[in-house]
């Protein structure tokens, strides 16, 4: 039974280490793409592809992002306590994980669809070059958002098998929105990226003016997802989401200002979780009723 003790302790150590539980920012939005895409409620075979799609992709680019980052970790105060840099687990285990993980979310989006399976090295690309980006351009939070704002349109294509500009917007709204919280989340490591020359936008034009651009960029993702509903034809439920919304990243903005850094778990972990559901529900609750 020690074997297996240790195989599940090992197990929970990976899933803390890509932070599994926030795979609750990535779903909802996927799922949004989904509805919007059939139209209603999905059928349980696109709705369990499109999940295992999801999970596993996004497993192996945390995994990858790990991997490819733990030089880095093991010198930031902030992430020196990751399982990597602490040799909690084996490099070879999580190449392994990562490798297993691509596997899966390919055979996922081969069951999608051709249109899906043909377009899947894109975000995998995107994935294995985003730990990268940091190293040479500020605009490492815009990968980071195209990265997660794949999603929904993702699982429009694996709906509909073509095109759309509805879920264009909900990508585009996506995107703004990631890249504004990943600049609220890099203040916490300011200090250290100008330290050794990283870049990011706190880094790079300060925390007065990453405020005010994080601020527009929100009020861009209010934007999009208003003119995705417009043009899905959505109804009173997402309108009433879509202003609960609002007010989380207006709440999530005043937050960061009022309390600087000391407010981050509450407005990176808790608002934006809160911002994801709400609008899944919403629009879950349109097609419903």
């Amino acid at each position: 039974m020690d074997w297996m003790k240790n195989i599940f302790a090992k197990a929970a150590v990976f899933l803390e280490m890509i932070k599994f539980e926030h795979s609750v920012f990535a779903l909802p939005f996927a799922y949004l793409g989904l509805f919007f895409g059939v139209g209603g409620v999905p059928d349980f075979f696109l709705f369990f592809w499109v999940t295992v799609a999801m999970v596993s992709f996004r497993t192996m680019a945390m995994a990858m992002n790990r991997l490819l980052d733990r030089a880095l970790d093991a010198e930031n105060p902030r992430t020196q306590g990751r399982a990597l840099p602490q040799k909690k687990i084996r490099v070879r285990s999580v190449w392994i994980a990562t490798a297993v993980s691509l596997l899966v979310f390919e055979i996922s989006a081969y069951l999608l669809g051709p249109l899906c399976f043909a377009l899947s090295p894109v975000p995998v690309f995107l994935a294995g070059v985003y730990p990268f980006t940091k190293r040479f351009t500020w605009l490492s939070h815009f990968v980071l958002g195209l990265i997660l704002g794949i999603a929904p349109y993702g699982a429009w294509i694996a709906a509909t098998g073509k095109f759309g500009w509805a879920p264009m917007f909900l990508t585009i709204g996506v995107m703004c929105w990631v890249a504004g919280f990943d600049m609220i989340y890099a203040l916490q490591d300011i200090d250290f990226d100008m330290k050794k020359g990283l870049f990011s936008f706190p880094s790079r034009f300060g925390i007065a003016a990453t405020l005010k651009f994080t601020r527009l960029l929100h009020a861009a993702s209010v934007f999009c997802w208003f003119a995705a509903g417009f043009l899905a034809g959505m109804g009173i439920c997402y309108w009433v989401g879509l202003i609960v919304v609002t007010g989380f990243l207006i709440r999530e903005n005043q937050l960061v200002r009022s309390f600087g850094v000391s407010k981050i778990n509450e407005a990176f972990f808790l608002t934006n979780a809160v911002v994801s559901i709400v609008l899944f529900v919403s629009v879950v609750l349109d097609k419903i009723l």
